[in-house]
C-alpha cells in the first residue's frame, strides 16, 4: 500500500472519530457533565486522597437527595419552556406547616401519612402555580417570583416563624433510619439515610413519565414549540397544571425529607438555594427555552454541583467563592450550549 494511501486511511479515521465525537456531544450534551465531573473527582482524589473515603462519598450521596429532588422538578418544567423558582417556599410551607400540624394535633401520625400528605400540600401549591401560569398567559418566571414571596409571606404572616428543634419521635426516627451503615477506620460510624432511596425512585418515575406516557411527549412538544403543540390537539391548561402540580409535589416531598434529615424545622430554611438547582438542570444539559434534556443529565449537574460544594468546603475556600465557581460552570455551559446550537 503506497504511504498517500496510508495516509488518506489515516486522515480518514481521524474525521470519522471527530465527527462521532462531535455527534456524541450533539446527541448527548450530559456526556459533557459526566466528562467533567470524573475529572474533577480524579484531580481531587490525587491531590487529597481522602476525598475517596466512603464516609466523604456518603456525604455527598446524602447532600444529593433534597438538590436533586428540587432539580428533577425544575427540569420537567424546563423541558416544557417554563421556569419554575417557587420550590423552595413550597418545600418550606410545607415543610414547616406539616410539622406544626403533627406536633399540635396528630402526633401519632405514621411517617408514611406525613410523607403523603407532605406530597399533596406540595402539589395542591404547585397546581395553583399552574393555574396561574395558565390563565394569566404570563411567563411562569414571573408568576413564581409571586407565588414564591406570596407562600413565605402566608407562611411567616400566619403560621411561625419560631424554630422547631424539638420533632416529632417519627420524624426524627425516619431522618435517622439507616439504609446501611460501617464503621470507619477511625472507629466513627459511616450511614446512608433510607431517605436516600427516594431520590432514585423520584428519578425513575420522572423517567417513566418522560419517555414512557403521552404527557412526557406533550412536555417536550410544548417546550419545542407551545403553539405548534396546540395546534396538534395537545391541551396546554393540562400539561401546565400537571408540570406544576408534579414539581410542588417533588418540592413538598423535599422539604419534609429535609426537616427529617436536620431533626428540625427552620421557615426561613433553603433561601437562596435555587440558583444551585437551576444550575444544576443546567449544567446537565437541559436548554432554558425547553424541549431538551434527560434525567440522567439533570442528576449528573446535581451531583456536579454537590461535588464542587464539597471540594470547595475541603480545601477552606469560603462560601462566596463557592457562588463564584457555580456561576463560572453556569456562564461556561450556556456559552457551550449556544454554540452547539448556532452549528446545528
Amino acid at each position: 500500500m503506497s504511504a498517500s494511501r496510508i495516509e488518506e486511511l489515516q486522515e480518514s479515521a481521524s474525521e470519522t472519530r471527530s465527527f462521532s465525537l462531535r455527534d456524541l456531544i450533539r446527541r448527548r450534551p450530559e456526556s459533557i457533565t459526566f466528562a467533567l465531573l470524573v475529572a474533577i473527582c480524579v484531580i481531587v482524589a490525587v491531590i487529597n486522597p481522602a476525598f475517596l473515603q466512603p464516609s466523604t462519598l456518603i456525604d455527598i450521596g446524602r447532600a444529593s437527595v433534597v438538590m436533586g429532588l428540587f432539580a428533577l422538578g425544575v427540569f420537567i418544567i424546563l423541558a416544557a419552556g417554563g421556569i419554575d423558582v417557587s420550590f423552595t417556599a413550597i418545600a418550606a410551607f410545607t415543610m414547616y406547616s406539616l410539622t406544626v400540624l403533627v406536633l399540635n394535633y396528630f402526633p401519632a401520625m405514621p411517617i408514611v401519612l406525613i410523607l403523603l400528605v407532605a406530597i399533596l400540600g406540595g402539589m395542591l401549591l404547585g397546581i395553583v402555580n399552574g393555574l396561574l401560569v395558565h390563565h394569566l398567559k404570563v411567563p411562569s418566571l414571573i408568576v413564581t417570583i409571586g407565588t414564591q414571596y406570596l407562600f413565605r409571606g402566608f407562611l411567616l404572616s400566619f403560621i411561625g416563624t419560631v424554630w422547631i428543634m424539638s420533632l416529632p419521635p417519627q420524624m426524627g426516627a425516619f431522618g435517622r433510619m439507616p439504609l446501611f451503615q460501617f464503621e470507619s477506620a477511625n472507629g466513627a460510624v459511616v450511614t446512608l439515610p433510607f431517605y436516600f432511596l427516594v431520590l432514585p425512585l423520584a428519578a425513575l418515575v420522572t423517567w417513566w413519565i418522560l419517555n414512557r406516557t403521552l404527557m412526557g411527549r406533550a412536555i417536550f412538544a410544548v417546550g419545542g414549540n407551545a403553539n405548534v403543540a396546540s395546534r396538534l390537539g395537545y391541551n396546554l391548561r393540562t400539561v401546565q397544571i400537571f408540570l406544576f402540580g408534579y414539581a410542588g409535589a417533588l418540592a413538598g416531598l423535599a422539604g419534609i425529607i429535609h426537616v427529617c434529615a436536620n431533626r428540625q424545622a427552620n421557615p426561613f430554611d433553603l433561601v437562596g438555594t435555587e440558583i444551585n438547582v437551576i444550575a444544576a438542570v443546567v449544567l446537565g444539559g437541559a436548554r432554558i427555552t425547553g424541549g431538551t434534556g434527560t434525567v440522567l443529565g439533570t442528576l449528573l449537574g446535581v451531583l456536579l454541583i454537590v461535588v464542587i460544594n464539597s471540594v470547595l468546603v475541603m480545601v477552606g475556600i469560603p462560601s462566596t467563592w463557592q457562588r463564584l465557581v457555580v456561576g463560572i460552570f453556569i456562564l461556561l455551559a450556556a456559552a457551550f450550549f449556544v454554540t452547539r446550537q448556532r452549528k446545528k
